[in-house]
C-alpha cells in the first residue's frame, strides 16, 4: 500500500502537470510564468492561491449590468450630440485618440468644460466640503478610502449637514479600502439620513460578491449635477501611512462633462445595488463653463478588456515630442514597456516621475527592478523627494492631459475599477505641465551608471519582487 508521503508527492506532480496546461490559457506569458513558478515551488499552496486569485472572475450579473449601463449611457448621448459633443482641436496625428477613448469607455468628447487643478491636499478637501455645504439637491461621492480620521470626519460632518437640509446624500465606499470608515462612520451617517453603500463587498456566500482583490479604486464626487471632482485623493488625512504623507492632484470640474462623472457614479450604484439606473433625475441642464473639451474614461474588469491600458499605450505611441508620466506605483506589463521604448526610439522625450520612497515595500522593490531597463531605453526616471507622490497624471506633447485614479501597474489596468479625465485643451495641458515641472524640480534624476552600482542584495530583492508583478 502506498505511503502518504508518496501519495502527496504524486499529487504535487499531478498539480504541476495539470496547471502547466491550464494556467497559460488566455493569459500573458509573464503572468503565466509568475503563477507557474509559484505552483512548481509550492504546488498545494499555489493551487489554493490560484483558485482564489488566479483568474479575473467577475460575477456574470455585474457584467450584464455593466453592459446595460454602457448602453444607457450611449443612448443618452445621442440626444446631446448636436449641442455639446465636439471634435477637439488636436493635431492631425492625435485626432484619432478621442474616438478611441469613446469606444473604450462609452463617453464622447464634451465641449464647454472648466477645470481647476488642486494640488494642495487640504485645499481640495476644503473645496469639497464647501461645495457639499452649498448643495441644494444631491451629493454623490465615491471613494476607495474613507477613513474615520480628522479629514474623514470633516467630510462626514458636511454630508450630515447636507442631509439635514433635505439634500439627497449618497456615499459609495470600497468595502476593503474603506473598511474602517464603514465600521466607524457609516452607522452615524445612515442614522442621519446619508445613504452609504459598500462597493464590491467580499464573502464566499454573498450574492454578486467580488474577489477581495477586485476593488473600486475610483475617487469621484458630484454636487447638484453641476460640480464634479476627479483625481487621486481619498477621504483620509495625508499622513495616514506614518512617515509617508501623500501628495495628490484633484480636478474640480464644471460644465457638461460633469454629466459623465454623474453617469459613472449612477452606473456604479446600479451595478452594486441592482436598483434603478436613474439617468433622468440627476442631470440638470448644464451650461458651458469654460473652453476645454473633455471626456471621462472609466475602466474595470466589467468591461472585459483592459481599456485603460489600451488608451495609455495608444497615447504613448501617438506622441511625437514629449510624454511625462506621474505615478506612485509603476509595475507595467510588456506592451506598456514596448510603448515607452518605441517612443524614445522615435526621438520622443519620455519622463517618468515616481516617489523616491514608497509605502508598500514589495511593490517598491518590484518597481525599482524596472529602472535600469527604462534608463537603458532612454527614459528619464525622476525620484520625487518631498512627499509620497500619490498623484496619477500624464501629458502628451502640448495637446492632451490625463489625470485620475489609475496607477501604471497591472493591478490598476486589470483588476481595479478606475477612472481618468482626459483634457484636450492647451491651457489645461499647460497647467498640468506646470505641476509636472514643479515635481521634476523637486526630484533627483537617476543616472544609469550610478544605478548599476547599487548593491547586489538590492538587485536580488528587486528581481525577486518583480516575479510577483501579476500579484501586486
Amino acid at each position: 500500500m502506498p505511503s502518504w508521503s508518496l501519495l502527496y508527492l504524486v499529487s504535487e506532480w499531478m498539480i504541476r502537470l495539470a496547471m502547466l496546461i491550464y494556467v497559460p490559457q488566455q493569459r500573458s506569458a509573464a503572468a503565466s510564468r509568475t503563477w507557474l513558478l509559484l505552483i512548481f515551488l509550492l504546488p498545494w499552496p499555489g493551487l489554493l492561491l490560484y483558485a482564489a486569485l488566479g483568474r479575473i472572475r467577475v460575477p456574470r450579473e455585474r457584467i450584464v449590468q455593466q453592459k446595460r449601463a454602457s448602453q444607457r449611457i450611449m443612448d443618452a448621448q445621442t440626444h446631446l450630440r448636436p449641442h455639446i459633443v465636439c471634435q477637439p482641436p488636436l493635431p492631425e496625428y492625435l485626432a484619432h485618440l478621442p474616438g478611441l477613448a469613446a469606444k473604450l469607455g462609452d463617453f464622447d468628447v464634451f465641449a464647454g468644460t472648466a477645470v481647476e487643478l488642486l494640488s494642495d491636499y487640504q485645499e481640495s478637501i476644503d473645496r469639497l466640503v464647501k461645495d457639499i455645504d452649498a448643495a441644494q439637491h444631491h451629493v454623490h461621492l465615491l471613494t476607495y478610502i474613507f477613513a474615520a480620521d480628522a479629514t474623514g470626519n470633516a467630510v462626514a460632518e458636511a454630508l450630515v449637514r447636507a442631509a439635514k437640509r433635505g439634500v439627497r446624500t449618497r456615499v459609495m465606499l470600497d468595502a476593503v479600502g474603506s473598511h474602517g470608515g464603514l465600521a466607524q462612520l457609516a452607522p452615524r451617517l445612515r442614522s442621519e439620513g446619508v445613504e452609504v453603500v459598500a462597493m464590491l463587498p467580499v464573502g464566499f456566500f454573498r450574492h454578486n460578491a467580488a474577489r477581495f482583490d477586485l476593488r473600486n479604486h475610483r475617487k469621484l464626487a458630484v454636487i447638484d449635477g453641476l460640480v464634479g471632482y476627479a483625481g487621486s485623493q481619498n477621504i483620509v488625512s495625508p499622513d495616514f501611512v506614518p512617515g509617508y504623507p501623500n501628495e495628490e492632484l484633484v480636478a474640480r470640474i464644471t460644465g457638461p462633462v460633469v454629466a459623465q462623472i454623474q453617469a459613472i457614479l449612477l452606473a456604479d450604484y446600479f451595478i452594486e445595488t441592482g436598483g434603478t439606473l436613474e439617468m433622468d433625475r440627476f442631470f440638470p441642464e448644464i451650461a458651458a463653463a469654460g473652453s476645454a473639451a473633455a471626456q471621462m474614461l472609466p475602466s474595470s474588469p466589467g468591461y472585459q478588456r483592459e481599456n485603460g491600458a489600451e488608451l495609455f499605450i495608444a497615447l504613448i505611441y501617438a506622441a511625437r515630442e514629449r510624454v511625462v508620466l506621474t505615478t506612485p506605483y509603476f509595475v507595467p506589463d510588456e506592451p506598456f514597456l514596448a510603448a515607452l521604448r518605441s517612443a524614445t526610439r522615435r526621438g520622443v522625450e519620455v519622463r517618468l516621475i515616481v516617489s523616491s520612497h514608497g509605502n508598500q515595500t514589495l511593490t517598491q522593490f518590484a518597481q525599482r527592478s524596472y529602472y535600469e531597463q527604462l534608463l537603458t531605453a532612454g527614459v528619464h526616471v525622476h525620484l520625487y523627494r518631498p512627499h509620497f507622490l500619490h498623484a496619477k497624471h500624464l501629458s502628451v506633447d502640448d495637446s492632451i492631459a490625463l489625470l485620475g485614479s489609475t496607477n501604471l501597474d497591472i493591478r490598476s489596468f486589470a483588476l481595479n475599477a478606475e477612472v481618468s479625465l482626459i483634457l484636450y485643451d492647451r491651457d489645461a495641458v499647460q497647467r498640468l505641465q506646470a505641476v509636472q515641472e514643479r515635481c521634476l524640480a523637486d526630484s533627483d534624476e537617476l543616472n544609469l551608471a550610478s544605478w548599476q552600482q547599487r548593491p547586489l542584495s538590492e538587485r536580488v530583492l528587486q528581481n525577486l519582487a518583480r516575479l510577483a508583478d501579476s500579484l501586486l
